[in-house]
């Protein structure tokens, strides 16, 4: 497989930023969901570090991959697909790649106003976003956070859904370039 994408496939590192960036917000969404149930203890503050890491993690990781999508050739959607799905799908796809910019920022905007240390992962701290503690701003900041959250679920949804009915309805290859690499034909990717 090629470090670099082609006409045919995305390339190892695209892939390999797609499924990463995928497992975390998969994680991200499960501790998030978990730990406002959690009673204020310890633990409950180390799994508040550790959702915030992660989340700045996901900041850096969108970012490098943005920065290497700008360097990079973009495989060709299926000859067969009809242009409403062309649109409909790059359209999708911005909207996710905002909303994953976003959510991290306002999470880290939400820790800001709540003046609590941001340390990522242990090793350094990350200064906030504004003076400090913000009762006005700290509540509009968790609203945006969760309602940020609960968009990019549900675009997620779509986007998996309409990658599995590539798969097994139309039977192309747009699943299979981001996952195992297209079909080959007379020893070429298709």
């Amino acid at each position: 497989m090629p470090l670099r994408s082609t006409e045919h496939g995305w390339g190892v590192l695209v892939r390999a930023f797609h499924w990463l960036i995928a497992v975390l917000i998969v994680a991200q969404g499960v501790i998030g969901l978990s730990m406002v149930q959690m009673g204020l203890t310890p633990a409950k503050v180390r799994v508040f570090a550790l959702h915030k890491s992660i989340g700045i993690t996901i900041l850096a990781l969108v970012l490098l991959r943005i920065a290497w999508r700008l360097t990079e050739t973009r495989p060709a959607d299926p000859p067969a697909m009809p242009r409403w799905q062309r649109r409909a799908a790059h359209a999708l796809h911005l909207a996710l790649y905002v909303l994953i910019l976003a959510i991290p920022l306002s999470g880290w905007w939400f820790n800001s106003t709540a003046n609590a240390p941001l340390v990522w992962f242990g090793w350094f701290d990350i200064p906030g976003l504004t003076g400090g503690y913000d009762p006005a701003w700290k509540p509009r900041a968790l609203l945006l956070h969760q309602t940020l959250f609960w968009t990019l679920v549900a675009l997620l949804v779509g986007h998996v859904g309409a990658a599995l009915w590539h798969h097994f309805r139309e039977r192309d290859d747009v699943l299979r370039r981001m996952t195992i690499g297209p079909r080959k034909q007379n020893g070429e990717a298709r």
